[in-house]
């Protein structure tokens, strides 16, 4: 795009003789303005400085590349202070401190949570002075009350969308002030409904998605303009798959010369740059044991710790950070329910529930405590889909019943249980409830006040965070009434040869050195998905899966294990003539990595007739082009059995 592409005269000034109508005149463009755009010395400069002297000898900007190098940066974080001592429209401002501050999902609570100082912080529009002359904007002066509900980026937005003549590409580093650039994503959503489109994008073909249907454009010439999600605080843009995969480094990994596609989500999820950076910054900056000591890594590491305690309440809705218990995992968890609720609780006759669908973590624990107390141990059964039968269910639940103890989503089937029910009738009958969300913290909102669950458990790996750490969530009451379960530092309040006294909860649960630096990665982590939405990534995944499902009822010989109606991201088959390993290694030459074996559920596997299923299950960054490239792979190989008499 030339400058007489540009209307001029459109009278949007920023304050302090900084004219944007100069801005898109290219023929002046210098090298350097993209340069110092890039805060402090960050390693991405030269790619920045590079695409400016593009821009000058060309006379159009890159805006997909540009917000793709911008992006990094902020994920990356820069130092405090990189802005200097002046903002990028030459007003006096404070240091500024850091952290990701990318418009994102989360609601005003979690936006406006950060009151203290982090390693990384990008400054909104109004805190460095920008000054509109909204009268003289070429657009629909409703956008005036937009601009008090808008970022930087979305006003940025704003003006493009209502630019004459604005095509396919546009010069945004001077729009934006050398202050932010937004995600690629929120340029084309904020941009929806117009003709206009960033240099290098390809527009999304996600109309299909029931999730995107019925949603407004950003229509600034309707009455309704000031209420238009496009400016809503709340807003996020439509979800972008493509987009989000660059956030996730290992994606780009080869695997026998082909792309990876990464199907194994159900055992492991991926971990996005920002997660890795957290933790490297950790041991860089901050590590050190926490709350004992006076000193100022000590202080740091508490601050992040805890920090990670009260991400995790809010990204659960739990009532109080003193309901979180940082574990293992979800394992672990379990067993130090097991280990101290149910034995304090549980005596000969007394009876634990557990559903036909559980991972063995969610089955030993009960059976050690049945051998050791003289309870017994009941199983729901499930239909010829995979769903619990409710009515068998509350025919088990009699006065014997103590604990009811089962997943929200199978991690073999993907059947989404109806947890909300099945708790309320355990509570009718008096017993209390564990709910194994290992597999649903992903794919689905979690709100342990509206489930009501006496207990909540969740691994971190499993949502995009590190491995070995997890999470313990229990009603006040219950932990209160808990004993501890492992002994040492950090749990106690006084210790002497005669007795101990123990801390309240959390820290009673929290004997030893805790897996600090994974902690605070899990808080990265769930930071990472309320940015995105998780209503977002359900509605994506949702649409991927019912793809998925009609895509490889089409392949010859493939049987589905598990039909439920509903259903989270996964999908277990077994293919006639082929071992569940002999498919997952002729997957993986493919550079498709799925689950091949029994899934740890051996239970629900030998209901349905099998030992073992081949399991490819989702994550919001796998794609419909590489269910696509599963399909084909496993047409090939029910072919070739065919071709052979199989």
């Amino acid at each position: 795009m030339t400058t007489n592409n540009i209307q001029q005269n459109n009278g949007f000034n920023l304050g302090n003789g900084f004219d944007l109508n100069a801005a898109h005149d290219l023929s002046s463009f210098e090298p350097e303005a993209i340069l110092a755009a890039v805060p402090g010395e960050h390693p991405r400069a030269a790619a920045a400085l590079a695409l400016g002297r593009e821009a000058s000898q060309t006379g159009h900007l890159d805006v997909a590349e540009l917000s793709r190098i911008a992006s990094e940066i902020y994920a990356e974080g820069f130092p405090a202070g990189a802005f200097g001592n002046s903002n990028a429209f030459g007003n006096q401002a404070t240091e500024i401190p850091s952290t990701a501050s990318l418009s994102d999902a989360r609601e005003p609570e979690a936006r406006n949570i950060a009151s203290k100082a982090h390693p990384y912080a990008v400054p909104d529009f109004k805190s460095v002075g920008f000054s509109p002359d909204m009268q003289a904007l070429p657009f629909n002066r409703n956008a005036t009350e937009a601009f008090n509900h808008a970022g930087l980026a979305d006003l940025s937005a704003v003006y493009l969308q209502n630019s004459p003549n604005l095509q396919n590409q546009v010069e945004i580093s001077q729009l934006l002030g050398g202050m932010d650039v937004p995600y690629q994503s929120q340029l084309n959503g904020l941009l929806a409904g117009s003709n206009v489109n960033s240099a290098g994008s390809k527009q999304a073909e996600n109309n299909h998605y029931y999730f995107l249907q019925g949603l407004p454009s950003a229509d600034l010439n309707s009455s309704s303009a000031a209420s238009n999600p496009a400016f809503s605080t709340s807003t996020h843009p439509a979800f972008n798959a493509d987009l989000v995969r660059k956030d996730f480094p290992i994606l780009n990994e080869q695997v026998n010369g082909k792309q990876l596609i990464w199907f194994d989500n159900a055992a492991t999820t991926q971990k996005p740059q920002v997660v890795i950076d957290r933790l490297a910054y950790f041991y860089a900056h901050e590590n050190s044991n926490i709350h004992r000591a006076a000193h100022e890594l000590a202080a740091r590491a508490t601050d992040a710790y805890e920090d990670a305690r009260e991400t995790v309440r809010r990204f659960i809705n739990a009532p109080s950070v003193d309901n979180i218990i940082f574990v293992r995992g979800t394992t672990e968890a379990i067993n130090l329910v097991a280990k101290s609720w149910g034995k304090k609780h549980l005596s000969a006759g007394d009876e634990i529930v557990i559903s036909h669908l559980e991972h063995h973590a969610n089955i030993v624990p009960w059976q050690q405590l049945c051998q050791e107390t003289g309870a017994k141990l009941k199983v729901i059964p499930v239909d010829n889909s995979g769903q619990i039968l409710l009515n068998e269910y509350q025919n088990m639940l009699t006065p014997k019943v103590k604990l009811v103890s089962f997943t929200q989503v199978s991690n073999a089937l993907g059947t989404v249980t109806p947890a909300a029910q099945m708790i309320q009738m355990a509570h009718n009958a008096g017993a209390k409830v564990l709910l194994d969300g290992a597999q649903s913290v992903s794919h689905m909102r979690t709100d342990v006040q509206s489930l009501n669950a006496d207990f909540f458990v969740f691994s971190g790996h499993k949502v995009f965070g590190p491995t070995g750490i997890g999470v313990l969530y229990g009603k006040p009451e219950v932990l209160n009434d808990m004993p501890a379960w492992q002994g040492g530092g950090n749990m106690i309040q006084d210790v002497t040869f005669d007795k101990t006294v123990y801390h309240e909860a959390p820290a009673k649960f929290e004997a030893g050195t805790g897996n600090i630096a994974d902690a605070v990665g899990l808080g990265a982590a769930l930071e990472y998905v309320e940015r995105i939405g998780i209503d977002n990534i359900a509605h994506y995944e949702h649409e991927l899966l019912v793809y998925a499902t009609a895509a490889l009822n089409k392949v010859p010989g493939l049987r589905l294990i598990g039909t439920a109606q509903d259903k989270a991201s996964v999908l277990s088959f077994t293919l006639n003539g082929y071992k569940s390993e002999e498919v997952g290694a002729a997957l993986n030459q493919e550079g498709i990595a799925v689950r091949s074996g029994h899934h740890c559920a051996q239970p629900i596997l030998r209901r349905f007739g099998v030992e073992t299923t081949v399991r490819p299950s989702l994550a919001f960054y796998n794609t419909y082009a590489e269910i696509d490239v599963l399909t084909n792979a496993l047409l090939r190989l029910s072919s070739h059995k065919a071709s052979n008499g199989l």
